[in-house]
């Protein structure tokens, strides 16, 4: 029987408080037991404040991811702007690590100057720095995510970051379904990709978001919409899910966060599943 873990990406809408350990809270109010911090606008939180919020976590049965920010590329032509965006994922990481959090999604770069292969040579340079200064400061449960993206001038088709994650250890696929779905043309087969990070990488855990993707002029953009859109859909990924013996995270990233993540969680109810 497969382990999975459903919540929203940041603080659930309904949250009385603001903060991540409030929203940790009302995400086991709600019946759910996962929860992406976001520091996609910059890394404010102190390292004791993720304690704190690990604290809170454990003692909920929420299980923690982080996604660090979106000013990160480590395909850019600028050198400062590469260092920058490796601070920004090992000040990710640290946060990650004091919290409990056990992976980050990380939108790694866009090919702009480079061709698809010489940004993938920049970025398996750059991660491998990453973690090497990790395990300098004891960072070793942290995984790296590797998102999957949408737009066809970002780094992050299925098998680019199945083959980094093949690369380098600590590195891992950070599965985005609709990302996918939308790279692929508006096609996607769940059970393939759940074996091929299984059976490729040996991953006792896979990572992803879920949500729809907005139609535009015939063509699936990075635009997230509610996931009554079906696009894609989730109960043909929830049946892959349950008839595999697997532990998953799939967070939320629909505008409605926590109500789409009752959605899906109702879904997985009716095919026999109870988190």
């Amino acid at each position: 029987m497969p382990k999975i873990f459903l919540g929203p990406a940041g603080i659930p809408l309904s949250s009385r408080g603001k903060g991540s350990v409030d929203g940790v809270k009302r995400v086991k109010e709600l019946g759910l037991n996962a929860m992406e911090v976001e520091f996609v606008q910059g890394v404010k939180m102190s390292v004791s404040t993720a304690k704190e919020l690990g604290e809170v976590s454990k003692e909920m049965g929420v299980r923690l991811s982080v996604h660090a920010p979106y000013y990160i590329n480590l395909c850019s032509s600028e050198r400062e702007k590469i260092d920058a965006s490796k601070k920004r994922i090992l000040d990710t990481a640290e946060r990650a690590h004091a919290m409990g959090a056990d992976a980050i999604a990380i939108h790694v770069g866009f090919y702009g100057d480079y061709t698809p292969e010489e940004c993938y040579s920049m970025v398996r340079a750059s991660m491998g720095e990453v973690i090497d200064q990790m395990r300098e400061k004891g960072i070793d449960s942290v995984k790296l995510g590797v998102e999957t993206m949408a737009k066809e001038t970002a780094f992050g088709t299925i098998d680019e970051v199945i083959k980094i994650s093949k690369e380098l250890k600590g590195v891992i696929p950070y599965i985005d379904w609709a990302h996918t779905f939308a790279r692929q043309g508006g096609k996607i087969d769940y059970g393939e990709i759940l074996d091929r990070v299984v059976k490729e990488l040996g991953l006792t855990h896979v990572n992803s978001h879920f949500e729809s993707l907005k139609l535009r002029n015939g063509k699936y953009v990075d635009v997230h919409e509610p996931i009554e859109r079906n696009s894609p859909p989730f109960e043909p990924l929830a049946k892959e899910i349950l008839k595999r013996d697997l532990s998953i995270s799939l967070i939320c990233e629909s505008p409605r966060l926590e109500e789409d993540a009752l959605i899906m969680k109702k879904v997985l109810e009716s095919l026999g599943y109870r988190l």
